[in-house]
């Protein structure tokens, strides 16, 4: 059974442009309900670890470094089937490719700076939410 609970975060270059807001309204607007919210900036080591998964990819270091940056806003959605739910209605990793409304359509630059991550599985969720959240911050 798939979960009810997933990782997103708002990434640098859409805080940069005053997009939280809107980008949170309209999460909740598709029918999750956010139930952890902060305001961070990662270190090039914590982005470091946590795209570990891709170290061995090209685009790691530019990766890093970017979601590095500036602030970011994590936060931890839930809704029936979340992990698949979510990647739908976020759109494409590429703006350019994702459907009409979606986030990333909406508030992304370029594949790179694609406005929000979503999780990909539900054990990367899960990974992803402890990685950023306590259980005393997830209501």
């Amino acid at each position: 059974m798939s979960g009810i609970r997933t990782y997103t975060m708002v990434k640098p270059t859409a805080m940069r442009k005053g997009f939280a807001a809107g980008i949170m309204n309209k999460i909740t607007e598709g029918g999750f309900k956010i139930i952890a919210a902060k305001m961070t900036k990662l270190s090039l080591e914590e982005a470091e670890a946590f795209y570990a998964i891709h170290s061995e990819r090209p685009f790691f270091g530019e990766l890093t470094t970017f979601m590095s940056s500036g602030p970011i806003m994590a936060l931890v959605v839930e809704k029936e089937n979340a992990v698949e739910a979510y990647r739908d209605f976020i759109g494409a990793t590429n703006p350019e490719e994702a459907a009409d409304g979606t986030i990333r359509k909406l508030y992304g630059t370029n594949i790179g700076e694609n406005a929000v991550h979503g999780s990909d599985s539900d054990e990367n969720a899960a990974n992803e939410i402890n990685f950023f959240f306590s259980d005393r911050e997830i209501f």
